[in-house]
């Protein structure tokens, strides 16, 4: 697999840690020049320091990816850079937990700006890029949470389903530009947002009951995830949710009839 991004440019937003930090490894890895934002500066230079200490393959910025000025500077700053772009991965996003009665309307609408919109403008903003370049690939991080409903998640439910329908959309506008628009969605991964909450002593052996893997997943297996949709291995996959849960969706949500008559 090395060198599938070998010549071509890619970039990921919201990649000081986590899926994003781990996308960026993968696809240096495999030979990309790449672009990374964040508003966690820090985080970005520890990961372009680890990817490349020249820093001749990289390029990092603190850009707040809800605000769309800030995401096409950076989209054109690397551009500018690299002289090409051929992936985008839309990874930055955050969560939020209350019910809709309880959750505070702005917490709501930053849910939006940084989950949703943020696709939005990184897409608009790579758009002439990717076609200047002959085709590409666009990536979102979506979720399983775009896929099915949870308990106390009302906002990232409806930002991450925005996401996977946004996806859909994108894939149709873009596909006889020869550009395709896919989206993973992860389910439990271990990461710095999600970490706390998968370590919770109450929620891990629900989890670990759920996942008929029995275990949460790592970053780097969403990034490899990634990495082939970006790929021109899925050169005819467009418009697809790649889901990464260790089975958690494969589950209608009934119980496990087996185990409560045969144990």
């Amino acid at each position: 697999m090395v060198g599938r991004f070998a010549d071509r440019v890619a970039l990921v937003t919201g990649a000081a840690s986590g899926i994003g930090a781990a996308s960026a490894r993968r696809f240096a890895a495999e030979g990309a020049r790449v672009a990374l934002c964040d508003v966690d500066e820090a985080g970005l230079a520890a990961v372009a320091k680890e990817i490349d200490p020249t820093g001749e393959r990289v390029l990092t910025a603190r850009v707040d990816v809800a605000q769309m000025g800030e995401v096409q500077a950076f989209t054109d700053a690397a551009v500018a850079r690299f002289a090409r772009l051929d992936v985008v991965l839309n990874n930055a996003g955050i969560g939020a937990f209350g019910r809709s009665d309880e959750i505070d309307p702005a917490v709501w609408h930053r849910t939006f700006a940084v989950d949703v919109h943020s696709v939005f403008y990184g897409t608009r903003a790579a758009l002439p890029h990717l076609r200047r370049a002959g085709g590409g690939a666009i990536v979102n991080t979506a979720s399983v949470s775009g896929l099915r409903g949870d308990y106390g998640l009302s906002a990232y439910n409806a930002a991450k389903g925005a996401v996977v329908n946004y996806t859909r959309a994108a894939a149709l506008e873009c596909a006889r530009d020869g550009i395709r628009v896919n989206a993973v969605c992860p389910g439990p991964i271990e990461t710095a947002l999600a970490g706390p909450l998968l370590r919770h002593a109450k929620v891990a052996p629900a989890y670990e009951r759920a996942i008929p893997m029995g275990r949460v997943g790592r970053a780097e297996e969403v990034a490899a995830a990634a990495a082939f949709l970006a790929s021109d291995d899925a050169s005819y996959i467009t418009g697809s949710m790649l889901v990464v849960d260790g089975g958690l969706l494969a589950a209608t949500g009934q119980p496990d009839f087996y185990a409560l008559l045969t144990r």
